[in-house]
């Protein structure tokens, strides 16, 4: 079931994403319900992570990765198995679990990203928001722009590319900003106006406030919940956004525009209380073809005007 579900898929698919150089995108997500898996295609490597439960059995996972292998004719070689867990799990649901530091180049339209399909859950590109990037590029000429929880930067290239006047990039992981500055380098995108800045969120705010800094475009997509040793500091999106958004918003220009996202499933947004001019929810514009799904939205997302 899975495989010809997949092997579906991948034929209605790879021709016109090919044609749009766009070489990562979803095949598959708990489409059956007896079959708990995502499965993600990134230039050749299929990526298939299990939604485990308790009684899930430890042979079903390379079952899967072989039924998929074989109706994309891959060789397991190419093949990366991973285990995905549901809820807050203690902080421990994207740590890493693998020091392989296996990156591979792919292409999405005229962008290049390194994408690690061995080490995390997550890959270092979120092609769920294929077009929100391209949304920002479309707007960034000219403008200031700030990317918050930047993860590898990705929205900074592209804003980079439309023309951005400045961009910051702001993520609390090292790790992270260096796999930026990997992209940067990838799109040949100069250091000169595009700053990499390790710093936890809140505390960057607090001194970009401190030294007047002000942009014209900005991007926020929090993780739903995080919790850092180095700051001792705990962030939950559905109680926190609120103060995030009027941070935020106290660095913006007039007219300046804030896209905001969240992936929590049960995000009940907060938005009465904001200094804005108006705020539109954009989710159904922004989730790529690839993504859409009758069960579940894979990401929410609002374009605000302070």
């Amino acid at each position: 079931m899975l495989a010809n579900r997949v092997r579906k898929r991948f034929k209605h698919l790879s021709g016109r994403f090919r044609r749009q150089n766009i070489e990562a995108y979803r095949l598959y997500d708990r489409d059956i319900p007896e079959i708990r898996a995502v499965v993600d295609w990134y230039a050749g490597h299929p990526v298939i992570g299990e939604y485990t439960r308790t009684q899930s059995g430890a042979g079903w996972l390379p079952v899967m990765g072989k039924a998929v292998a074989d109706a994309l004719d891959v060789s397991m070689e190419n093949v990366h198995l991973k285990k995905r867990k549901a809820g807050k799990q203690d902080g421990k649901r994207y740590e890493r679990f693998a020091f392989k530091e296996e990156k591979i180049i792919l292409s999405e339209r005229d962008l290049k990203f390194s994408v690690n399909l061995n080490d995390f859950i997550d890959t270092g590109l979120f092609s769920d928001h294929r077009n929100t990037r391209q949304m920002v590029r479309e707007m960034a000429g000219g403008k200031a722009f700030l990317n918050l929880y930047c993860y590898t930067g990705t929205f900074s290239c592209y804003a980079a590319k439309g023309g951005a006047k400045s961009t910051v990039s702001v993520d609390r992981s090292e790790t992270l900003i260096r796999w930026a500055g990997e992209n940067f380098k990838l799109n040949s995108i100069p250091e000169e106006n595009n700053r990499l800045v390790q710093a936890d969120t809140f505390e960057f705010l607090k001194r970009a406030k401190k030294q007047n800094q002000r942009f014209d475009l900005a991007v926020a997509d929090p993780p739903s919940y995080s919790d850092t040793r180095r700051f001792n500091k705990k962030f939950d999106l559905s109680a926190d956004h609120p103060l995030l958004l009027r941070e935020v918003i106290s660095l913006m220009n007039p007219g300046g525009i804030i896209i905001f996202s969240t992936n929590h499933q049960n995000f009940s947004p907060q938005f009465d209380a904001l200094n804005i001019s108006g705020i539109e929810e954009i989710t159904d514009q922004t989730i790529p073809e690839d993504y859409i799904s009758k069960r579940k939205k894979i990401h929410r997302c609002w374009k605000i005007r302070v």
